[in-house]
Order: structure tokens, then C-alpha cells, then sequence
């Protein structure tokens, strides 16, 4: 088992890879979390693993109780979450109880919301059981719910006391939900690390096959990068965290204007890699050869490259809601090179107009 820690002064934890669910109460004792658990888990996860979940925690004389909640984007809401705190209250958490995620990023960034809000902030710990979670939504703190105007619009930064993953819950997936993770793993490669670019492109269909050793290089790897940034920046104030960003502008506009069902996360973010890309190609950054090596990655890892019947309307609306506005300036993170990204909010508006449509944005 490998483990990445997270130095964040006295909010530093460590991020286990490649643990065995069932010694996770062992690892558990080792913290301070209380006497009460309570798992929130959607239903679909909490049937496959939950009861070992509980067991193990049992085993290290835990309290434990289990809350399930729906499975979807659309169910990370306040009123969810309002659920959630009468499930708190109804099991009689205190302070010094202890929520645990297990799930993906949906149950991650809901059931944090809930962990640092509820009688003003108890114990967080995240099992993420997707591959998307395990190399990015469990590191870094970022909790919070949706709003009908926008994703993420409400939330905080609450750091977990640890993350534990085992890499055999991801043989259960489906295909589809592979193809998430390798969106973001993809967005390290592009961000920071030329080298895991390259890995990608050599190794895919490797890593698509679920061999553990391949999806331990890769997910350490990117635990590794994520927790790097995030020791800098931790909370988005120094604009070195924002560049984990790259993708998300185009694509949670693409998320929001299809009202959170039509395009998974992952393929949101794949096209907004492209769409982010077209941009820096256009200004003159990202030369052609990167950008067609960016599609071929992306259409392998069995990822779309264009959308269809999204209105450039709701897109650009959206766009005007995210959170990285700069003095009503768009604030794009671009792509220089493999490797390495840039934060701008120079970017001319009829240049993004020209490659959101290039992604099949219509009006």
C-alpha cells in the first residue's frame, strides 16, 4: 500500500493506494473520529460494498450507521443535504462523530458539504470507489452542492482526516465509468507532467484493462500532482490551484446547459480539454501537432471530442457564471505546452465563440 500525504499544517492527512476495504477499520483507529460513524453512500455503491464498509469499521469498535442516498448529479443538492442533517441529528452525531464518503465524486463533494457544515464542522473521511474520485475528487478539500443556476455554487474547502482506496473496486465499474478517470488523468498529463502524457499514450489500453499495477502507477501519480498544487494553493487564492481547472470552464458550461444529464462529467471535461486547447492553438501557444496528439488521446481513451444539440446560448450563460471571473473577464487555464498550462483571462471573446463551435455548440 502506498501513501501520499497532503501537507497542509495541521490539516495534513494521508492518502492510502491500494488498501484492502477490509483492514480499513484498522486504519481508521488510528485517528481520533469519535465513537459514530455514519456512511453516506449512494444505493448502487452502498449494495456492493457497504456492508464491508461497516464491518470493517465495526471490527475497530466503531458505532456505525449507513445513509444512502440517490444515485446522480442531480441529488448533490441542499435539499439532499437537508436530509442528510436530519439522518446526523436522528443518529446523534456530535462534534466529535464522523461522516465517511463512500462513493464517487457526487457522493464525495455531498456528503463533505454536509460533514463541514453540520454542528459546524465534524470528522470527514472519503473511501472513493471510482476512478475519477481516486485521482481527483477525494484530494484537496473541494465540498459542496448544486444549484439550478450552476455546479458547485455552494461550498467550502474542508479537508478529509484521510482517504483510503482500494484499486480492486474499480474491476466492478462500468466500462463508462472507467472512461471518467481517464478523463482526469489525461488533464494531469496535460497540466503537469509530460511524462505521464506519454505513459498514456504508450500504456492505454493497458490501464483499460484494469491491471492493478498500471492503475497504481497512474492514480499515485496523479494523487501525487494534485496534492503538490494543492499544498500551494490551497484554497484557490494564489491561482497556482486553478490550473486544475483545465477543462472545466468549457465543460461545466456544457454540464449546466444540459441540465446535468445529458454529458457525464468526464465527457464534459474531455471536450472542454479540446475546446481549452483550441483556444490556446488559435492564440498562437498550443501547436497543431499537440493538439491532434490531445484528440487521438481522447478518442482512445473513448472520450467524445465534439457535443451535439447544445445551444450556445445556455452554454455562454453558463460560462458568465463561473467561479473563475476575473472582473467579468472569462479566466481560462490554457495549455502552453504537454505538460504545461497558464491562467489567463486575456482571452478574446470571439475566439471562444469560434472554438465552442468547433466542439458542435449550436445556436
Amino acid at each position: 500500500m502506498k501513501v501520499v500525504r497532503v501537507d497542509l499544517g495541521e490539516r495534513s492527512y494521508p492518502v492510502y493506494i491500494g488498501g484492502d476495504i477490509a483492514r480499513l477499520g484498522e486504519v481508521a483507529g488510528q485517528f481520533d473520529l469519535g465513537e459514530k460513524v455514519l456512511i453516506i453512500s449512494s444505493s448502487p455503491v452502498a449494495s456492493l460494498c457497504g456492508k464491508k464498509v461497516k464491518d470493517a469499521l465495526e471490527s475497530a469498535a466503531f458505532q456505525v450507521s449507513l445513509a444512502r442516498v440517490p444515485d446522480g448529479e442531480k441529488y448533490k443538492t441542499l435539499s439532499q443535504a437537508a436530509k442528510l442533517y436530519e439522518e446526523c441529528a436522528e443518529k446523534k452525531l456530535d462534534r466529535n462523530s464522523t461522516i465517511l464518503a463512500l462513493g464517487g465524486g457526487v457522493i464525495g463533494d455531498l456528503a463533505g458539504f454536509v460533514a463541514s457544515t453540520y454542528a459546524r464542522g465534524i470528522n470527514f473521511t472519503y473511501v472513493p470507489t471510482t476512478l475519477l474520485a481516486q485521482v481527483d475528487a477525494s484530494i484537496g478539500g473541494k465540498v459542496g452542492v448544486d444549484l439550478p443556476e450552476g455546479k458547485n455554487l455552494v461550498g467550502s474547502f474542508y479537508q478529509p482526516r484521510f482517504v483510503y482506496m482500494d484499486l480492486r473496486l474499480l474491476t466492478t465499474l462500468p466500462r463508462i465509468q472507467i472512461r471518467e478517470g481517464l478523463a482526469e488523468i489525461i488533464k494531469y498529463g496535460i497540466i503537469e507532467d509530460q511524462d505521464l502524457f506519454l505513459h498514456l499514450e504508450q500504456n492505454l489500453e493497458e490501464i483499460q484493462t484494469l491491471s492493478l499495477d498500471s492503475l497504481r502507477y497512474v492514480i499515485t501519480r496523479c494523487v501525487q500532482i494534485k496534492a503538490a498544487v494543492v499544498q500551494e494553493d490551497e484554497r484557490e487564492k494564489r491561482g497556482k490551484r486553478q490550473v486544475l481547472n483545465f477543462g472545466h470552464t468549457i465543460g461545466h458550461a456544457v454540464e449546466s446547459a444540459t441540465g446535468y444529464g445529458r454529458y457525464s462529467h468526464g465527457q464534459a471535461v474531455a471536450v472542454g480539454m479540446i475546446g481549452a486547447a483550441r483556444i490556446a492553438n488559435k492564440m498562437g501557444f498550443f501547436r497543431k501537432a499537440l493538439l491532434t496528439r490531445l484528440e487521438n488521446l481522447v478518442m482512445r481513451a473513448d472520450l467524445p471530442t465534439r457535443v451535439e444539440g447544445v445551444n450556445e446560448g445556455k452554454v455562454w450563460d453558463a460560462l458568465h457564471l463561473d467561479k473563475k471571473i476575473r472582473e467579468k473577464q472569462l479566466c481560462f487555464v490554457l495549455p502552453r505546452r504537454i505538460g504545461e498550462v497558464f491562467l489567463t483571462d486575456k482571452v478574446p471573446l470571439a475566439l471562444v465563440r469560434e472554438a465552442i463551435k468547433e466542439l458542435g455548440v449550436e445556436k
